[in-house]
């Protein structure tokens, strides 16, 4: 199974590459022009192999803090918006320079959250990024730190570059971080914890391997295995390489046995699903009993409302929700049919109820099957 699955890296066309700040900056401190000009040498060696490649970088908030003199990260949000305001443009530049004598182009793209959460403009990202890569261009994609909240933020680049991958149907993403892959053991911690070469990504004693990131980078481990599970759902096999490796994405591109890559046996989920995983903010939560936690993750089913016991929190009518086992664990998320307050005057009831507990009729599911996905 390695063998066909890191050989299946050869064929993919399209490569999401994200950029972490531990390899982008010299310790920190500043943009990293010698890594910088390597990526870009190893970019135009796929690009002449005919491959589509986006980045997605790290690095506008350390640019920025370089350029402002500040040695160590800010906490609060305005700071940190401030040095990612001035951090933005060297960054795009150091990018536009180190391709600009090959003749490519760069394209800077800002995305929020706000972005996927209307499926209106999802696509028209979609369809703006489809265009570059048709036009030979380069997208540099970043999330649009100077105007987000805590509240609505992607949460890290990990995730921004699996939904990215999802939004254009990489064939591939590549995390390039300072750790060779993802490990068995925290290796600051264990002197014998081993490299992981290849895995499912839902092998669910992953979850005890990983660990939180530097102070330096929000994401760690846990975002780019949850990056890779997210990555999946549109087909795209994920690996975690060393980005300090010289020549390491021609290298996985070329089948090496290089990081760790994650493969998946499920098949990709259809667009619109993929689009609701995209939304990452739920306002509530439906905590479900055993019948529909086996109708809805097993069967397909739309979720009903005699099959919830509880509704936690206030939502509107086609708001995102979470939806729980009776240990608290989410089990699938959708697009909810009724507000809080009417989803807890019909929950453990009948479908056929529902018209005389609300006082008007409705749709009989409280999330329909193609507006749910399932996260376990």
């Amino acid at each position: 199974m390695s063998s066909s699955s890191r050989q299946s890296l050869t064929h993919a066309r399209r490569w999401v590459i994200k950029i972490g700040s531990a390899v982008l900056t010299d310790n920190g401190q500043a943009l990293s022009a010698r890594f910088i000009n390597g990526l870009a040498a190893d970019v135009i060696t796929l690009r002449q192999q005919g491959k589509q490649v986006i980045i997605v970088s790290s690095g506008a908030v350390a640019a920025g803090l370089a350029r402002l003199n500040i040695d160590t990260r800010p906490t609060s949000l305005d700071e940190l918006q401030a040095a990612a305001a001035v951090g933005q443009s060297s960054l795009v530049q150091a990018y536009e320079q180190a391709f600009s004598p090959s003749g490519y182009l760069c394209a800077q793209i800002l995305l929020s959250h706000d972005d996927v959460k209307s499926r209106e403009r999802y696509l028209n990202a979609r369809a703006t990024l489809q265009k570059l890569l048709m036009q030979g261009v380069i997208p540099i994609v970043n999330e649009n730190d100077t105007v987000v909240t805590d509240e609505i933020r992607f949460g890290d680049n990990d995730t921004l570059a699996a939904l990215v991958a999802n939004l254009i149907d990489a064939d591939a993403l590549l995390m390039l971080t300072d750790q060779q892959g993802m490990y068995d053991a925290d290796p600051r911690i264990s002197p014998t914890a081993g490299l992981i070469s290849e895995t499912d990504a839902y092998d669910p004693a992953l979850d005890g391997m990983v660990s939180e990131g530097s102070t330096l980078g929000r994401g760690g481990m846990v975002s780019k295995l949850k990056a890779a599970r997210l990555a999946s759902r549109s087909g795209t096999l994920a690996i975690i390489a060393d980005g300090r490796r010289q020549g390491v994405l021609p290298d996985v591109s070329a089948g090496l046995p290089i990081g760790t890559l994650f493969t998946t046996e499920k098949q990709p989920e259809p667009a619109r699903k993929q689009w609701l995983a995209s939304l990452l903010h739920p306002r509530g939560d439906l905590e479900l009993d055993a019948g529909a936690v086996t109708g809805v993750c097993q069967q397909g089913r739309s979720l009903l409302p005699v099959g919830v016991i509880a509704v936690r929190g206030e939502f509107m009518r086609g708001d995102l929700v979470r939806c729980v086992n009776s240990e608290g664990q989410e089990v699938a998320r959708g697009l909810s049919n009724y507000g809080s307050v009417d989803a807890q005057k019909v929950m453990g009831r009948a479908s056929a109820d529902m018209e005389a507990l609300l006082g008007f009729g409705g749709d009989e599911e409280l999330i329909h099957r193609d507006n749910l996905i399932t996260t376990r």
